[in-house]
């Protein structure tokens, strides 16, 4: 029983049953498919008026009936009929069944409405629209522009109180949909885009190396990419060594070429000529990783280098590197990296990608390969045949092995001799780090041959498909599977133009091989003792795997029927032509036979399976399986094409459609392609959607985020689909580690996608549609990526056009697009279905124009399958065909596939093609412009449009009728699916017509029972995107209608106007329904000047005049007498009237053509200009209610600003000119310095009617009085940051404040974003758990608490408060100017404010890649500007004072006559150039051209710098218009030969000049007479702010008592009084006319923002390598009419010098140094110290003190001084140092490098080299204070360095203390090794001239001499003295020891001796 319920859904009661509908399911089953069309019946069972429209399908299962998977029966049946059917999440649909109701009428009606509860969810339906089916409607189907309105009045009628903000719209019109589901849609783009090589640079600095391992080295660094090397110069003993040396890789690869080449980052210890050095350690990379970084560079980050041969030791050290991959077309930007400090903090700036982590461990990385089959031959057949004669054996004739590369390592197999079908079993290690860096492996399988190898089949592995990085994740894993390997055809040629292909590069376009492979890691526990510790790569064999390990091996069937052969190419047209299709080698009869040696017999174990080794066999027609019922036929018979039209033949199938089917044995591994077709069909339902989304948003329609909630909604659904439906089949044989896996990610993934989608859909509002946006993009490619399995199962098919027995062209279809699965979701998106494949030429044949041509167009129908499933094959096909049998099929054998189709029923159509125009087409022709006409394909039928010469954009308007067009096939079934039409622009030449470009449209159709009339008829012109190749070639308006022709033949259909215009004969024009409705409009131009218009013919261009036409109206300018004289026109407003479409997006497109005028009257075309958008130009009226009327009139001025914008950077709401008179209060914008805020410079923005105060930074007296209070406060402070004092600022004082302020902002700005994504991913997930906005807060709270400690930092930075001001380091206040990090025209709209410049083109467009070479077409440039608009124009405008009629809409506009100029360039600084010489280094200077003259700074070229700070400015004079364009270059000198280019910006100085920006000379933010912030203008700022307020019709200025101003309705106020040199002030307005001109965007009408003082960074180009950055350069422009007051000297910003400084070190002791040598006589441990130091990068200049020999506890007492002299720049915190790179470098090269001292201690030998102790590096700027004793002193001060304070010398002067020594140990931990007491003081030059120091201790102020113990001096000097002094002290008590024992025994003894006789005295009492 099935029972369906229909609701009411509510929003807010509960909903309300409408009807329910039962039925009785046994009927279904017996038939299978069921349609029906009931009432429902209500709760009382009556029934009602409703219908309810089904249609029920029943699959039984394979073999069985009645049992059910979960998930197979599918909700949405599938809609062939025009059937009702739920969309998308049952979207609601008004439609009723059949097409005689009207929509109208279903609306009112009580609609069905299919629901899930809780949902608020609708769509609006096309009106008129009578089915709506999956993927919804196709190009051409509909109106391309919808009456919205109404759709929404339907929609919100439905939706009764429905809340707008829920609404989705189900597909409202898609340009690349599809119709029914009997066609599958054809893929556009021609030409393969993968193989084709691209420019790459690589550039890579090395900066510096840290913590290398080893002692004492003199370290270079080697960088390596593929198989170029470049070295580092060598730095000398040193562990830390500072290079800063910059390399630049040229490349020129396809791209994935590219981005697998190994970046390898080497350290060498000591290599010289004679040695390679021993390595260091190594890191490795691979191009694509740092491809894929933001910006696609890694910034100042630390690689960690690890030894290759040692993989148990650990990191090796850390080098410092920028790398940064370029290809065309990307700019790199260059981070203002905020944080310098910072960067120290190594393991914090890793060079890793994100989400890697630090510590990466090594891991073996298992490769198995096993076998493979169905290799081709490698060998000529000759060879073999001789061998045979002789030998008698027949070998197969190829030697295979697999090389597997890996990390920049190769693997080999060993070589199978002679086998197609070679058994290895062996496996290949590697040893990497985990995870690598590398992404991709390449397998692949080669042919060993005497002379060279060759490839046979290549195949890529990426690791991120077969492994996860997530929380529930899992290594790379993969296999056992197949891997199929495809490249050029199988018949074995000795030079095989194909070989790339077999090499992985290009598509392949035959199947090769299939190898047998399986990949593991296991991650290395590097303490283990049986490790091996090198990183080579080893081979070992494994044991075999079973058959069945890679799946059951099945039987499929794959069926083919072509339907239509059309658009042959002529070149083939003249032979018989077949086409063949094969899947592997089946079906592949000239040249996949290599039937294996060993004759295997088939039948095993009674089975009728195949072995797997008779895959190559190969059942060509004739001969018959002996078990099989089925005889394979894979080719079409041949037959003769018959000619189209003079480029095309077709093949007369007509009715006959001859079809093919293959049987072939697969292992069944279905279940990976379903799970893929699933994602795909997701992905491109969500593509399409994105498509509808964004046209919606480009074409400016209503509610584009109704669309998106409608995609959004159907993604969620798909979703949920696919985590029902991938979760099967799960225990099939053959399923490996990766299939488990990857469906557990895939279904997270997709699970989690689906939620977000949901939360996504409830944030869609109209503001945030385009993030959101976004946002899904990302999810698209995240489910393409999902898509691709990684595991092969069943080869792509290969269609191919056979003729003479040879292949011309083919095609590849993916063999999962074309697999049939009973569960509808999981079905190829193909299978089943007609698909118009396009044949294209093989290999490098197809690029390039060879490829853009098609060679044939086939209508071709595909099904693949299991062959058990086989009885559906032909469901797809149109109906109303008869199956044809091969005749010698025996009795009984019904299954037989036809082997052909007869089709009985025929259609006869009539196509109009109403081709309208095209625009900005490509540009075929040497002029720049092109000939062209359309031709129209439809089925076998072709025609063409008439030539319109010399024109992109042609207005053909033409309609093309083909009558009797033929078409197979049920009535219905067309209508919902007709044939696509192909048109192909050509360009119309003397010889052959050149192929312009192609699009595909459907037509609209109508039957012959369908009335011609509305909505759907006529049909409305819509655009088609021309492509050619890859690449975009222009748009084509056009409609195309299919209509029937029926019994009554051609008078039923509408009919057809005649030729209306009699010239153009017998023409048939776009009828008047269908072209667009036109109204007048006047179009208004105003011609400026040309510029720099090259030589035509080698002839210079004199009298040049321009033309302008629109829609075949135009006007033409005067004539420029004389282009060298004035280039500029002498009437600058014209206009012309002429009748446009209403619809802003059809406007035709405007050309600009130059022409040239010769004598004898003739004309010489220039260049050309197509304006493609007018709707920049129009011009629309005030708005005079609205409060900003200023914002809506897009005439500011008369200056016309153009709706575009871009150029109007925020103008501020205003007041129309009514209110002017009655001021709607002023506003006050108080410029008084509150001393709370202090340190900040808010701007507040103001609105026209808030009483804003606005508060500016303080004037600097105030400054000093602060300065005051604060020097008072801070004595006894101890480091007192020293107030710079007004004579040592400079200008560069004022740049680097600047920077350090553009990083800060930067730095804020990241901190905001980064604080703004955290905010949604707090929202996102409320919004999750459902809890209120107002609970975020103490939501917020909890899980903020990590982000609150460094969003405090954050906020202590940005001193967000006054009291956060006080928290922040007191900057000293130094004026600013701006730094912007792009040039000044990105800022301000390239200045075209009112002038805008439009490139002329001349000569034949490049193909090369999206019109890289469009700047070589480029012959010149026009100035000038256009306005439209509707006629008649409102009085009003016209009506204003001072309005010029000459002048029309450009009204005071400066005048255009020349002007002379004076032109400062001031050029500051170079950085990142790239190099110019061998050594990797440049010589830079700068020349400087405008117009004629050229400033070439030569002599001042700075030696060996790719970062010369140049600081200079050039006084030019030029004369406008004559010589506007200055060219700023940067030349690198070289001695022998002339110098290079390396680059040079263009900058268009006359825009800027005329710009209402102010472009000429930027306003400083503060006024001053003098100093080094000195006014830079002739005109003062109150003269300025006359002016502007004179020009823009203005109150003003009026200056009142206390430092008040009023400009219009504003009041400023700001501070009156100056002071000048001699510090006496004065009375000033100037300061009030400043503040005013930096608010003068705030101005109502005419305010805009002024150019502020700055620098601009700009980029250097070099012509010859186009798109790709050669450096950038900092610079800025002023200019100064010379009718003016000249200005004053140019500022003064020649480089800083650097300071010349002494440091003096004294060493006074050392202590606890470890001991190091033995004694000869008594072994014991001392050592001989001395102290070695030198500054870095002075290696040259190391001092050693004196040696204390002999040092028995690791004392030394020195007392002994160093003396190093320095230059330094206190700005940049680097010493200068300038030295000869060699003896053979010309000149002195000058380095920048951290002032650094390093300081070891050394075991001093004599006879051998001395023993390097310990070291330590003091960073002079900031080191740890030393240790008041040396107790105190530990290792802690250098591990805990970032903890401790630090001093800086520049700043203490003298520093005394004690500091570690320290030296690494085996295991790589620090330990320490010594101290030493040293005393630093740092001295100026003048200083140290005046008191004067000797060295060690010598005079002047000579140092004492040190207390050494006398042991120091040498034993054989004075042997008795070190003796005694040995004896004496070392064994003092043990000589005293000695000597009390022998006294002990001495009298024991002597008791002894004596007692005996004096007892005896005793006893005898003598």
């Amino acid at each position: 029983m099935l029972e369906i319920q229909i609701y009411n859904y509510s929003k807010v009661f509960s909903n309300r049953l409408v009807g329910t509908f039962c039925m009785v399911l046994q009927k279904v089953a017996e038939e299978g498919h069921l349609e029906l069309t009931d009432t429902l019946i209500d709760d009382n069972n009556t029934s009602i008026k409703t219908n309810v429209t089904i249609e029920i399908r029943y699959q039984s299962m394979d073999g069985a009936v009645g049992v059910w998977s979960d998930g197979e029966f599918l909700d949405v049946p599938d809609d062939r009929d025009g059937m009702f059917t739920f969309e998308t999440d049952s979207l609601l649909s008004g439609q009723s069944h059949g097409s005689g109701t009207s929509p109208g009428r279903s609306l009112q009606g009580s609609i069905p409405t299919f629901r899930k509860a809780g949902k608020g969810v609708f769509s609006a339906m096309k009106l008129g629209k009578i089915k709506i089916s999956k993927d919804d409607h196709k190009k051409g189907d509909e109106p391309a522009i919808l009456d919205m309105e109404d759709l929404d009045r339907k929609a919100m009628r439905l939706a009764g109180s429905l809340d707008p903000d829920t609404i989705s719209l189900a597909s409202v019109t898609a340009v690349t949909t599809n119709v029914s589901n009997k066609r599958s849609k054809p893929d556009i783009k021609m030409e393969p885009s993968s193989g084709r090589p691209v420019d790459y640079q690589i550039s890579i600095t090395v900066v510096e190396a840290r913590q290398l391992i080893g002692l004492n080295m003199d370290p270079v660094v080697c960088v390596e990419i593929g198989d170029d090397k470049k070295y580092t110069s060598m730095k000398e003993s040193t562990n830390c060594p500072y290079y800063n040396e910059y390399f630049v890789f040229d490349f020129h690869v396809p791209p994935h070429v590219m981005f697998d080449k190994i970046i390898k980052l080497s350290v060498i210890h000591s290599k010289n000529l004679l040695r390679s050095g021993t390595l260091v350690g190594t890191f490795k990379m691979d191009v694509g990783t740092v491809y894929s970084q933001p910006e696609h560079q890694f910034y100042h980050k630390w690689a960690i280098l690890s030894d290759p041969d040692d993989i148990t030791a650990g990191c090796k050290g850390y080098i410092k590197c920028d790398i940064a991959v370029v290809g065309k077309g990307d700019n790199i930007k260059t981070p203002h990296k905020a944080n310098e400090t910072d960067e120290d903090d190594i393991e914090g700036n890793l060079l890793l990608p994100e989400g890697i982590p630090a510590e990466r461990q090594w891991a073996r990385f298992y490769v198995k390969i096993y076998r493979a089959e169905g290799l081709p031959k490698m060998n000529t057949s000759i060879m073999a045949n001789v061998k045979k004669a002789f030998i008698g054996e027949n070998r197969d004739l190829v030697d295979p092995y697999v090389q597997v590369q890996f990390a920049g390592q190769k693997g080999k197999t060993s070589v199978q001799k002679s086998s197609y079908e070679p058994i290895w079993n062996e496996q290949i290690v590697f040893t990497e780090l985990f995870p690598p860096l590398c992404k991709r492996m390449k397998v692949q399988i080669r042919d060993s041959d005497k002379v060279n190898d060759v490839a046979i089949g290549t195949h890529f592995v990426d690791l991120r498909k077969i492994s996860n990085d997530g929380d529930k994740g899992f290594l790379p894993t993969m296999g056992p599977a197949w891997a199929n390997m495809y490249g050029s055809t199988r018949q074995y040629t000795l030079m095989d133009e194909h070989q790339d292909l077999n090499e992985g590069l290009g598509e392949g376009v035959s199947f090769r091989a299939r190898l047998l492979l399986s990949i593991a890691v296991e991650i290395l526990d590097t303490t283990a003792p049986e490790i091996i510790s090198s990183t080579e790569v080893q081979v070992e064999g494994v044991s075999n795997i079973s058959e069945s390990a890679t799946g059951k091996i099945d039987e499929f069937f794959l069926f083919g029927s072509f339907l239509e052969a059309t658009m042959i190419d002529r070149k083939i047209g003249d032979k018989t032509i077949s086409f063949e299709i094969t899947i592997g080698n089946y079906g592949n009869q000239i040249d996949g036979v290599s039937k294996p040696s060993s004759a295997k017999k088939k039948k095993k174990d009674g089975e009728n399976e195949e072995e797997e080794s008779e895959l190559i066999q190969n059942s060509s027609e004739d001969e018959a399986d002996e078990e099989s019922d089925l005889v394979s036929v894979s080719c079409t018979p041949p037959m003769k094409p018959v000619i189209t039209d003079r480029n095309y033949f077709h093949l007369p199938y007509f009715e006959k459609k001859p079809c093919v089917y293959i049987k072939s044995w697969w292992q069944d591994q279905r279940r990976r392609l379903y799970n893929s077709n699933m994602m795909d069909k997701i992905a491109d339902k969500l593509e399409e959607g994105l498509n509808d989304v964004q046209e919606i948003i480009k074409t400016e329609k209503a509610f584009p985020e109704r669309r998106l909630r409608g995609v959004l909604e159907e993604l969620s659904v798909g979703c949920s689909r696919f985590v029902t439906l991938a979760n099967k089949d799960v225990n099939q044989a053959g399923r490996t580690k990766l299939d488990r896996e990857r469906l557990k990610s895939c279904m997270r993934e997709m699970d989690s996608m689906g939620q977000q989608a949901k939360q996504i859909r409830t944030q869609v509002k109209k503001n945030t549609v385009k993030d959101k946006l976004k946002l899904v993009q990302n999810f698209l490619q995240k489910l393409r990526f999902l898509a691709d399995e990684p595991q092969h199962s069943i080869p792509d098919v290969f269609v191919w056009m056979m003729s003479n027995n040879k292949r011309i062209a083919y095609a590849r279809i993916p063999s999962k697009d074309i697999l049939y699965s009973i569960v509808d979701e999981e079905t190829g998106k193909d299978c089943g279905k007609v698909k118009a494949v396009f044949l294209k030429l093989p290999g490098k044949k197809g690029f390039g124009p060879a490829g853009w041509t098609v060679q044939a167009k086939l209508e071709l129908y595909l099904w693949l399958g299991l062959n058990k499933q086989r009885k559906d094959f032909l469901n797809g096909l149109p109906n109303g065909f008869e199956e044809i049998k091969a005749a010698k099929t025996g009795p009984g054998l019904q299954s037989v596939p036809p082997v052909s189709l007869v089709y009985n029923m025929k259609q006869v159509f009539q196509l109009r093609a109403h081709m309208y125009q095209a625009r900005s087409l490509f540009a075929a022709d040497s002029s720049g412009l092109s000939d062209p006409f359309a031709r129209v394909f439809f089925s076998t039928h072709s025609q063409v449009t008439e030539v319109l010469s010399e024109t992109l954009c042609p207005t053909w308007d033409q309609l093309l009728v083909f009558d009797d067009v033929e078409l197979f096939g049920e009535a219905s079934e067309l209508r919902d699916d007709p044939p696509i039409i192909v048109v192909e622009i050509y360009d119309q030449d003397t010889g052959k017509a050149e192929f312009i470009g192609r699009t595909f449209a459907k037509p609209t159709i109508k039957m012959c029972d369908e009335h011609y009339g509305p909505p759907r008829f006529p049909p409305q012109l819509e655009y088609y995107q021309v492509y050619r190749g890859n690449c975009t070639a222009g748009e084509l308006l056009a409609a195309f209608e299919l209509l029937q022709i029926g019994q009554g033949g051609r008078a039923d259909l509408p009919p057809l106007e005649g030729p209306t215009d009699s010239e153009r004969g017998p023409i048939l024009p776009v009828p008047l329904g269908i072209r667009p409705v036109l109204s007048r409009y006047r179009i208004e131009v105003l011609f400026w000047g040309l510029r720099d218009l090259k030589r035509i013919n080698l002839a210079q261009v004199d009298r040049p005049r321009v033309d302008i036409e629109c829609a075949g109206r135009g006007v033409q300018s005067v004539l420029i007498q004389n282009y060298k004289k004035n280039p500029n026109f002498s009437i600058l407003v014209k206009w012309f009237e002429v009748d446009l479409p209403e619809n802003e997006l059809l406007h035709p497109p405007l050309n600009i053509r130059v022409v040239d005028c010769r004598a004898f009257g003739r004309y010489i075309l220039v260049g050309s200009h197509a304006v493609t958008s007018l709707r920049r130009f129009i011009y629309s009226t005030p708005d005079k209610s609205s409060n900003n009327w200023a914002t809506a009139a897009k005439l500011m001025n008369g200056y016309m600003v153009l709706a575009n914008g871009g150029s109007q950077p925020r103008s501020s709401p205003s007041l129309s000119s009514r209110t002017f008179s009655r001021p709607a209060g002023d506003i006050i914008v108080n410029m008084d310095s509150d001393p709370s805020v202090r340190k900040m410079d808010t701007v507040v923005k103001l609105d026209a009617t808030s009483d804003a105060v606005v508060k500016v930074d303080m004037t600097e007296e105030e400054s000093d009085k602060e300065k005051k209070k604060k020097k008072k406060k801070k004595k006894g402070g101890v480091d007192e940051d020293d107030e710079p004092d007004e004579r040592v600022l400079d200008w560069w004082s004022k740049y680097f404040a600047s920077i350090e302020t553009l990083k800060e902002t930067l730095r804020a700005q990241e901190a905001a974003q980064a604080e703004a994504e955290e905010r949604e991913d707090l929202e996102i997930a409320a919004e999750a758990a459902d809890i209120k906005p107002d609970d975020l807060l103490l939501k917020g709270s909890k899980t903020n608490q990590k982000s609150k400690e460094k969003k405090s930092s954050k906020d202590k930075k940005k001193g967000l408060a006054a009291d956060g001001s006080e928290k922040r380091p007191v900057k000293a206040k130094v004026d600013e100017l701006l730094v912007y990090n792009k040039e000044l025209e990105s800022e301000y709209g390239n200045f075209e404010d009112w002038l805008h410049t439009f490139n002329l083109y001349r000569g034949k467009a490049g193909d090369d890649d999206e019109h890289a070479l469009d700047d070589d077409r480029i012959v010149g440039r026009f100035k000038g500007s256009l306005c439209m608009y509707k006629l008649p124009l409102s009085e009003e405008i016209t009506r204003e004072a001072g309005f010029d009629p000459n002048m029309g809409m450009f009204q005071s506009i400066p005048h255009n006559d020349p002007i002379n100029v004076l032109v400062r360039v001031y050029v500051v600084r170079a950085t990142d150039l790239h190099p110019a010489d061998i050594n990797g280094k440049a010589d830079p200077y700068v020349v400087i051209k405008l117009g004629k003259s050229e400033v070439k700074d030569k002599e001042n070229y700075i030696s060996k710098q790719l970062n010369p700070v140049f600081g200079k400015s050039f006084d030019i004079e030029a004369t406008f218009p004559m010589e506007s364009m200055l060219t700023v270059s940067v030349y690198d000198w070289d001695l022998v030969g002339t110098d290079d280019l390396i680059g040079e910006t263009k900058i268009d100085l006359e825009n800027r000049f005329y710009s209402k920006y102010r472009a000429t000379c930027g306003i400083s933010s503060n006024y001053s007479v003098h100093g080094y912030n000195v006014w830079r203008d002739p005109m003062k700022p109150g003269q300025i702010l006359t002016k502007l307020c004179k020009e823009g019709k203005i109150d003003g200025p009026h200056y009142g008592p206390g430092g008040k101003v009023k400009v219009a309705n504003r009041i400023f106020t700001g501070p009156t009084d100056i002071e000048d040199e001699n510090g006496l002030k004065k009375q000033t307005e100037e300061h009030l006319a400043l503040t005013v001109l930096n608010h003068w965007e705030e101005i109502p009408r005419v305010g805009c923002k002024l150019v502020p003082e700055h620098v601009e960074t700009r980029p250097l180009l070099n012509p010859d390598k186009p798109g790709i950055e050669q450096g950038r350069i900092e610079m800025w422009v002023d200019m100064f009419p010379m009718d003016m007051p000249a200005p004053g000297p140019a500022i003064d910003i020649s480089p800083r010098k650097p300071k010349r400084y002494e440091l003096r070190v004294i060493i006074w002791n050392t202590d606890e140094v470890i001991l190091e040598d033995d004694d000869y006589f008594t072994g014991e441990k001392s050592s001989d110290i001395f102290v070695r130091g030198w500054l870095k990068g002075q290696q040259e200049d190391k001092q050693d003190t004196d040696v204390h020999y002999h040092s028995l506890t690791g004392e030394g007492n020195f007392n002994w001084r160093f003396v190093y002299p320095f230059d330094y720049l206190m700005a940049e915190e680097k010493i200068v140092i300038s030295k000869k790179e060699s003896m053979f470098s010309w000149d002195e090269t000058e380095y920048k490098i951290p002032p650094r001292l390093t300081m070891q201690v050394w075991d001093a030998d004599h006879f051998s080299a001395d023993d390097f102790l310990g070291a330590i590096e003091l960073d002079l700027n900031r080191f740890p204070r030393g240790a008041k004793t040396a107790k105190q002193c530990s290792l802690d001060m250098i591990r805990n360095e970032q903890e401790l304070p630090t001093i800086s010398i520049f700043k203490q002067k003298r520093v005394k203390g004690w500091w570690p020594f320290v030296a690494r140990d085996e295991n790589d931990e620090m330990e320490l090794t010594g101290k030493v007491e040293a005393e630093l003081h740092l001295v100026t030059a003048e200083e140290a001239e005046k008191s004067p120091v000797g060295l060690g201790r010598n005079e002047p102020d000579p140092l004492e001499k040190p207390n050494r113990p006398d042991t120091t001096f040498l034993w054989f000097l004075s042997p008795l003295k070190a003796i005694r002094y040995l004896v004496c002290n070392r064994y003092k008590w043990l000589i005293i020891k000695i000597v009390l024992a022998l006294l002990l025994l001495i009298m024991l003894g002597l008791f002894l001796y004596s007692m005996p006789g004096y007892l005896v005295k005793k006893l005898l009492g003598a």
